[in-house]
């Protein structure tokens, strides 16, 4: 009987259909870049159209009249504006914030999402990268909410000032000039790039934490996370950050509602001018004025806001997974 030796084998052709498995780099969370601002667009206009009470009762609280101001809590600013108003002050400018929140938050989300994926280099404990990428985002979409923020603000003290968005449009761009819906537009940056900063880099902390202790697993030891770390991130982040740039959000209210129903109006747009004059007014005191409905406000719309945005990007993931897979 003949042999076969191991050098006689010849190895068995592959089928031509038969292809390795090749792992290709995705973007970020395997979504496409319009995906991603949708879902920023999405949960900006959830979050802002849910709190807009709680944003007008702030904003009240912290423009400033030609005398200075008596202390106000929450409590009496409320009831002052259901008094002299209406329950349906509560939600005047609404519309101007609906116009405002989608697009700007869909700049927001989507330039940290991209930010993120090339500054952190794909670790996910950068929280330098987390708060950098943070600021990118405000710088580019406060440049479009702005303007509408500061109609917002305007019709929320108005107080009949005004007949609606666009009224308000026409007459400060006749009589105050282009110029007028960028008045704060540093002082937002400035107080919304710390801000950012904080929220972000809390909210990425936080998350992996709740993560790590979350009883919820998958197969294969992946972490199912679910709304409620989200919510609980985003809050914790959104109440520190507002808290601690609280002085600058009041100088920010004070320059988009000069000239309006009583309130001051400056010189200049220089920050320090706002800042003695509030000091002159107000004391010290003056600079924290509304923190807590700012806390309140932002605490709940930051969770509000991260739940959704989380939701709809998962959402997407499914659609993409079902597209890919078919």
């Amino acid at each position: 009987m003949a042999t076969t030796s191991s050098n006689d084998l010849r190895p068995i052709p592959q089928p031509p259909d038969f292809h390795p498995a090749v792992i290709v780099p995705s973007q970020p969370h395997g979504l496409r870049f319009w995906q991603l601002m949708v879902a920023g667009s999405i949960a900006g206009s959830v979050e802002h159209m849910a709190m807009f009470p709680v944003d007008t009762i702030k904003t009240h609280m912290q423009a400033i009249r030609p005398c200075p101001i008596k202390p106000v809590g929450i409590s009496q600013a409320f009831r002052s504006i259901i008094k002299t108003e209406g329950p349906s002050a509560l939600y005047r400018g609404i519309w101007a914030m609906g116009l405002g929140a989608g697009p700007a938050h869909a700049v927001y989300f989507s330039f940290y999402e991209v930010s993120k994926k090339y500054l952190s280099g794909g670790d996910p404990n950068n929280s330098a990268a987390h708060a950098v990428s943070g600021v990118c985002a405000t710088v580019a979409s406060d440049a479009v909410f702005t303007p509408m923020d500061m109609v917002k603000q305007r019709l929320q003290i108005g107080n009949g000032t005004y007949k609606g968005v666009w009224d308000c449009v026409g007459r400060v761009m006749k009589e105050e000039g282009f110029g007028a819906f960028y008045a704060s537009y540093r002082t937002t940056v400035l107080m919304n790039a710390p801000f950012t900063a904080v929220h972000f880099a809390t909210y990425e902390a936080v998350k992996r934490g709740l993560r790590e202790f979350s009883p919820e697993r998958v197969g294969g030891g992946e972490e199912e996370e679910g709304w409620l770390i989200y919510a609980t991130a985003g809050a914790a982040a959104g109440g520190l950050a507002a808290v601690v740039t609280t002085p600058l959000d009041v100088v920010k209210t004070q320059l988009q509602c000069q000239g309006v129903c009583g309130c001051d109006r400056f010189k200049s747009g220089s920050i320090s001018d706002v800042f003695r004059t509030i000091l002159k007014k107000d004391g010290y005191r003056g600079l924290a004025r509304g923190w807590l409905p700012r806390m309140l406000f932002h605490a709940p719309a930051a969770a509000i806001c991260w739940s959704t945005y989380e939701t709809v990007k998962s959402f997407f993931q499914d659609v993409n997974g079902d597209s890919n897979t078919a």
